[in-house]
């Protein structure tokens, strides 16, 4: 098994893909209040600024900063797979996910990328509110209604 190692840079701005096990599954939109409490809570808890977020069915993207001095994104985003997996009904589980005490709604890992300068912030961005027109989910980025989007463009 590799040795995967997250880059640790305190404050960073973070590019994140979290997709759920099951491709072409809606529970996150279908569940999409389950989901919004999860991201509450946890930042009440582990505070961090929302960039951009998109929430499609199988998957979601967001942009996130720390707050100074702080480089653990990847418990947020543990706390916030386990907040919402509780929340939902629980599907089929391999006995590997039994075996780990894991739901098996979530793939085990996330994408990151870490935020190099202001173009790339605001490429991720830009790639945040037009994933759903990519998927083909609507025409224009602001006819979705799972996005950031509107709360940068009212």
């Amino acid at each position: 098994m590799p040795n995967y190692r997250r880059p640790r840079q305190p404050g960073a701005s973070v590019f994140l893909t979290v997709t759920l096990a099951e491709r072409g599954a809606w529970w996150l939109v279908d569940h999409i209040e389950s989901l919004r409490m999860a991201v509450r809570r946890t930042r009440e808890e582990r505070p961090f600024r929302i960039d951009a977020w998109v929430v499609l069915p199988d998957h979601m993207h967001c942009v996130w900063t720390l707050p100074e001095g702080d480089r653990d994104f990847s418990t947020r985003v543990q706390v916030i797979k386990s907040r919402f997996s509780r929340r939902v009904p629980m599907g089929h589980r391999r006995l590997s996910h039994v075996v780990r005490r894991e739901r098996g709604l979530w793939q085990r890992r996330f994408r990151e990328h870490h935020i190099r300068n202001e173009a790339d912030f605001h490429n991720h961005i830009a790639y945040c509110w037009h994933n759903p027109v990519k998927h083909g989910f609507v025409e224009r980025p602001e006819d979705w209604p799972f996005s950031s989007w509107h709360r940068d463009h009212p």
